[in-house]
């Protein structure tokens, strides 16, 4: 499949940065282009919550969007069912609002997508536009896994196991992404980012993941 090249989605305005579900009310200024009755709309996954995060920017020219990186995430660490991932995606933590968040005071990350313990599925970032979740990485011998990968963060805890309805949404959501991106390679933030980063953690299942989707064994880090 020849790489993809889209162009930079704008940013999204003030007002579309309320948080909209499943699709509803204000869309971001690019989720238009795909008719009522596609999935994806601009980028924008028509049954996700969109929450647009003003941390992304545009693709290098050429950029083959091809892997899925997996990642875990909980605000503060360990409490789970709170919006602080929503807040510090969107750019509006409060910094004093628990003393964990001192540590990560001033730091401006996202990721594509966001999915809770109960399966409920966010997205931040349109899958044409680079969101800023990978740091310093590597996978198939290509560097800045940021350039050419969607970044799904899983509400959870390194070493802390995942919902079968977190298994279940991820799947559904790496069938979903080979619509518009040609997505071959599955990996976890800790393949790309080794010695770095630890997450989604030994709690992860790779074999129950690699069985729902029923891709070949390659395709995946473990």
């Amino acid at each position: 499949m020849q790489p993809v090249t889209p162009a930079p989605m704008n940013r999204p305005t003030a007002e579309a940065t309320a948080v909209v579900p499943h699709g509803e009310g204000n869309q971001p200024p690019e989720a238009a282009a795909s008719g009522p009755h596609s999935l994806w709309e601009g980028g924008w996954l028509r049954t996700a919550r969109w929450h647009p995060s003003p941390h992304f920017g545009p693709r290098p020219e050429g950029a083959e969007i091809d892997l899925v990186v997996v990642h875990s995430i909980s605000l503060p660490p360990g409490q789970y069912g709170t919006d602080q991932v929503d807040r510090l995606f969107a750019g509006t933590l409060d910094w004093e609002a628990h003393p964990y968040f001192q540590a990560i005071r001033g730091l401006e990350v996202s990721a594509h997508f966001f999915i809770d313990r109960q399966g409920v599925l966010t997205q931040y970032v349109s899958v044409f536009d680079r969101a800023w979740h990978a740091g310093v990485s590597c996978w198939r011998g290509r560097s800045n896994c940021n350039n050419d990968s969607v970044g799904v963060e899983l509400e959870g805890l390194e070493g802390d196991t995942f919902e079968p309805a977190q298994y279940a949404r991820l799947a559904w959501l790496c069938e979903a992404l080979r619509s518009p991106c040609p997505i071959r390679h599955v990996a976890g933030h800790e393949h790309i980012a080794p010695g770095r980063k630890q997450d989604p953690g030994p709690g992860f299942d790779w074999p129950r993941l690699r069985q729902a989707l029923g891709w070949p064994a390659d395709q995946f880090a473990a």
